[in-house]
């Protein structure tokens, strides 16, 4: 199976091992730009509007229970946070205030009683007067709810608030779905069409158009200015829509899949139900997240302390290089975040080759390598000039580490998730490199560790990691 996927410069990226050519960088990114900014109007205004009737509901139950005063605003914050964490902001395609009493009841006595707590012990009038404003906020935001959802309803209706979708996969559950889709403009999604090889219905029975084949995705993403993804049934096997789930993952869309056995599946809060039939909402990727900006504040800030901090150790380094090898740093290509390639600096602990022997997996024992050079592969002390590309913006502390054109070429063909690994930056140590998946290890293991970091990422998760691999280089552990 084929895939486009289309870096954020527009360069040729590899998926499942086959190379494709994307369009230019500067169509792209504009078109994800746009996409992006639309999505976040549409959240924007959906919460807005939430937000509004929840401040309607809260201003009643004060006037009709207490006088405002500062105590106030901290109760209010109180119950906006708690329905924040319970998921009662967040923009859903199935809205039924039915759905939400026990969420907003619940978490508007906790606010009450949390309010009782932390400043009513000493006045239990006031207190109760809380608690009592609470519990009347809880009645009254189900009414402004009931109206605020019948609003966005009818907004989407109109046409408006909408989002455009394309569906994967062209069979019986697929046709049913669309046609349900049609006949409720209330769910807010206007079906662009499908996309299937080999398509199960006829073209009289698809209540939308056939785009094409899954290696369409991408264009029919970017051009069709497609909102969401919705994944069904069709003629690809599951392990076979784990490529086209990652391209997404690059583009401004969202991801709702219909579950197995879905017929028996568990409704959750991660679950949408469109008229009688359960979809799932996929989780964000972590790098499409505002979390993920953090990591390279966090990159920039301890990459340049270290480099001030051990700049006696590079010192060091420096001289003992060029004592045994007369070369300071080695410079190589590697590839790093789409497919890009950056040149990655090391100290020299070798002779440097020649391009011939370029293509040489491991140097541990090669025989160019001094007591010097071997000291600072086993201590990983020759990587330490990385710490400039993670500066520059080339790399990150934790990520895949980045390899060379020609084995990511052979590699890529090998293992057809291995290009996966590209989404994110690479890295000075990852989470394969912790667990010892390094020098002469299992490739396809590197990668399925590297994805399973992706799609896992926090950043107690990257502090984690820096923490293990200083325990490992103290232990003299590398190469």
């Amino acid at each position: 199976m084929g895939l486009k996927a289309r870096s954020l410069e527009g360069q040729t990226v590899r998926l499942s091992g086959n190379t494709v050519q994307s369009l230019s960088g500067a169509t792209a990114v504009g078109r994800l730009s746009v996409g992006r900014r639309r999505g976040r109007k549409r959240r924007v205004l959906i919460r807005s509007t939430l937000v509004c009737a929840d401040l309607l509901a809260f201003a009643v139950a004060m006037a009709l229970t207490s006088k405002p005063s500062w105590k106030t605003l901290v109760v209010l914050l109180l119950i906006l946070g708690l329905f924040h964490t319970g998921g009662l902001f967040r923009p859903r395609l199935n809205l039924s205030v039915l759905d939400d009493i026990p969420d907003i009841l619940g978490r508007s006595l906790a606010a009450g009683a949390l309010a009782m707590v932390l400043g009513g012990l000493n006045d239990g009038r006031a207190g109760i007067a809380r608690l009592v404003t609470c519990a009347l906020f809880g009645v009254l935001c189900i009414l402004c709810r009931t109206a605020a959802y019948a609003v966005i309803r009818g907004a989407r209706r109109r046409g408006r608030l909408k989002q455009r979708a394309l569906m994967l996969g062209a069979g019986s559950v697929s046709g049913l779905l669309a046609q349900n889709l049609e006949d409720h403009p209330e769910y807010g999604l206007i079906l662009k069409g499908m996309l299937d090889d080999d398509p199960l219905l006829s073209e009289d029975e698809r209540p939308v158009p056939l785009l094409g084949g899954y290696a369409a995705l991408t264009d029919v993403v970017l051009e069709r200015r497609v909102d969401l993804v919705i994944v069904t049934f069709g003629s690809l096997r599951a392990h076979q829509i784990v490529p086209l789930l990652r391209a997404c993952d690059r583009l401004a869309c969202e991801i709702l899949f219909v579950p197995r056995l879905f017929e028996v599946h568990t409704v959750t809060k991660d679950t949408e139900v469109l008229w009688g039939m359960p979809v799932v909402r996929m989780r964000r990727a972590p790098f499409r997240t505002r979390a993920w900006s953090g990591k390279r504040i966090f990159d920039a800030v301890l990459s340049g302390l270290l480099l001030l901090v051990l700049s006696p150790v590079l010192l060091l380094c420096m001289l003992g290089s060029f004592w045994e090898t007369r070369c300071v740093l080695f410079r190589q290509t590697r590839v790093g975040l789409d497919g890009q390639s950056f040149t990655l600096l090391k100290f020299c602990s070798l002779k440097p080759a020649g391009e011939e022997a370029s293509t040489n997996w491991n140097i541990g024992d090669d025989q160019r390598l001094g007591p010097i050079g071997k000291l600072l592969r086993r201590t990983s002390l020759d990587e330490l000039p990385q710490l400039w590309n993670v500066l520059r913006g080339d790399m990150s502390l934790v990520g895949p580490r980045p390899e060379r054109p020609y084995f990511v070429s052979e590699f890529a063909g090998q293992f057809p998730w291995y290009m996966a690994r590209h989404r994110v930056p690479v890295g000075l140590t990852g989470w394969a490199q912790v667990h010892g998946l390094r020098g002469d290890t299992s490739i396809s293991d590197r990668a399925r560790f590297d994805n399973f970091y992706i799609e896992n990422w926090s950043m107690w998760g990257d502090v984690k990691i820096l923490l293990r691999t200083a325990a490992q280089v103290l232990r003299a552990a590398g190469r």
